[in-house]
């Protein structure tokens, strides 16, 4: 990836940056795409096996002659970005403040296999809310990274990046910010940094919220009967769906978890093949086709390609499945936590998330999926507002 990087030897100096994708990138991965060497499929299968050779075949067609990637480049340049070295990784994070003077500082995390364009609908609602029909007290500043080794950050060049570390990154991040007093928000894999972040920095966190939380927020294993007659009806359809999950979609957990070196040597040189294993995640495994727009899951996957980190971000799944102190139970945590549920995707139960966390706040909405900022950014941009009035 080509971008102007203002390149400094400085400890903890956070640098402008500006992405440039060089045009021969572009047109190399336009040749890639021409020469595709298509698979079989069974007729009539849908996604039953996978992402189906139709609507592969579609997306790659609109990437190729309709998806104008120097727009949203230009888009994503008008925010202002910058790069820092923490832990001897690269950081990239979007930063931008608001004009209310009691705005809070707001953290907003993606997961895999997102980045900082999940949370674009949210950017002017959440830093300017009286332009968009809001409150000025609702007002936060935002800072968006990419987590080390996904996207903009680029990839990480050793083992251990863990959720644990990313979330002491991401607090030093907001520390060299001068940031003293600070939320947080995390979906997905950051709904396993953020709470790690209320931990280890308690005393800076005023809250945490999530949606599309797993880890720490959903049961592992059989449950056992009489807990099950014990769930509501909508938490029995969540377990359902988490059960549903583990057993037919969760392949690319196994595979990042075990054999991420293996996966990325496609990834890395197919753009199709980085396509295919990503858009079962946006598109619901072909349950919610077209919740996200095209437009917006290629951007994604450019920062994803231009920047080769589809080892890198997969490899966070290794360190997390071989992580003793990820599977070991926690204590409970006093940072208040915010838990906002999705219902078209989402499967945390509550009663599973107040074993380690301060739920304070329990929002459970009839539509949205797991990338809600995206399909859903009315509701998200509501639960923020209505959870952090609550711990300002």
């Amino acid at each position: 990836m080509n971008t102007k990087n203002v390149s400094s030897t400085i400890p903890n100096e956070i640098r402008p940056y500006r992405i440039e994708i060089a045009q021969n990138e572009l047109d190399d991965l336009n040749n890639r795409l021409a020469l595709t060497r298509w698979p079989d499929e069974i007729p009539g299968s849908g996604w039953n096996y996978g992402a189906s050779l139709s609507f592969v075949k579609e997306m790659v067609e609109y990437w190729k002659t309709s998806f104008d990637w120097r727009k949203q480049e230009a888009r994503l340049n008008e925010y202002p970005q910058f790069t820092t070295t923490i832990d001897e990784a690269n950081i990239h994070f979007l930063h931008i403040t608001s004009t209310e003077p009691n705005a809070l500082p707001l953290m907003l995390i993606h997961g895999w296999p997102g980045s900082p364009v999940e949370f674009l609908d949210l950017i002017g609602p959440l830093t300017d809310p009286t332009s968009y029909g809001g409150d000025a007290a609702d007002a936060f500043h935002l800072i968006i990274p990419s987590i080390p080794g996904f996207g903009l950050s680029g990839p990480t060049a050793e083992a251990g990046w863990t959720s644990s570390r990313a979330a002491r990154a991401f607090a030093e991040l907001m520390k060299r910010l001068g940031y003293e007093r600070y939320a947080v928000q995390g979906g997905d894999m950051g709904a396993m940094i953020a709470p790690e972040l209320g931990r280890l920095a308690a005393s800076h966190v005023v809250g945490i919220h999530v949606n599309a939380a797993t880890m720490g927020f959903v049961p592992f294993g059989q449950v056992e009967e009489e807990v099950l007659a014990t769930l509501t009806e909508a938490e029995k359809v969540r377990l359902a769906r988490l059960g549903h999950f583990m057993q037919e979609r969760f392949g690319f957990n196994r595979i990042q978890s075990t054999r991420p070196q293996t996966l990325a040597y496609g990834l890395h040189d197919s753009p199709v093949g980085l396509l295919a294993w990503t858009c079962e995640l946006f598109y619901g495994f072909g349950d919610a086709v077209g919740s996200v727009d095209r437009d917006r899951f290629l951007t994604n996957l450019m920062l994803y390609w231009t920047s080769g980190t589809a080892n890198s971000s997969a490899r966070m799944y290794y360190e997390g499945a071989h992580d003793p102190l990820a599977w070991a139970p926690k204590e409970l945590s006093t940072t208040p936590v915010g838990v906002a549920i999705f219902q078209l995707s989402d499967v945390a139960i509550r009663r599973y998330a107040e074993q380690a966390n301060n739920i304070i706040h329990w929002n459970e909405f009839d539509r949205g999926t797991h990338f809600a900022a995206i399909d859903a950014p009315d509701l998200m941009i509501n639960d923020i507002r209505t959870f952090f009035r609550s711990v300002k």
